[in-house]
């Protein structure tokens, strides 16, 4: 059973850093996509960036040049390297994970989820 583990959220001010993890347990498939959604109060989840077909890495507009993805293949674990975070980056983050890639980062093509991990940045 595929359980991922996140870590790393915290609180910041404005134009700082964090680092979120995201450990995978329990694959056993040979293709695996992962990616970072965010869920603000009252809003819809949205793709912050993810691991699409094909190995392509996909930012969403909003963190492009701010947010870096990266993996361990040898820890099976993500990385989102947060810099120069926001107050409008504040949100509950969350690992997702899937045997099946998509070719857009959309929640629902994401099957497996971690429990999510909260982020705050103030002004």
């Amino acid at each position: 059973q595929v359980q991922l583990v996140e870590s790393g959220g915290g609180s910041v001010q404005a134009g700082g850093s964090l680092r979120l993890s995201c450990a995978l347990f329990g694959y056993t498939g040979s293709t695996y996509c992962m990616g970072w959604f965010r869920q603000a109060p009252g809003k819809e989840r949205e793709g912050v960036a993810a691991i699409v077909l094909g190995g392509r890495l996909t930012y969403a507009d909003s963190v492009k040049g701010r947010f870096t993805l990266s993996q361990d293949d040898a820890k099976n674990t993500l990385y989102l390297q947060m810099n120069s975070l926001k107050p409008e980056d504040s949100a509950t983050y969350y690992c997702a994970g899937a045997y099946y890639c998509g070719a857009i980062m959309r929640p629902r093509d994401f099957g497996h989820w971690g429990q999510g991990t909260q982020v705050t940045v103030s002004s």
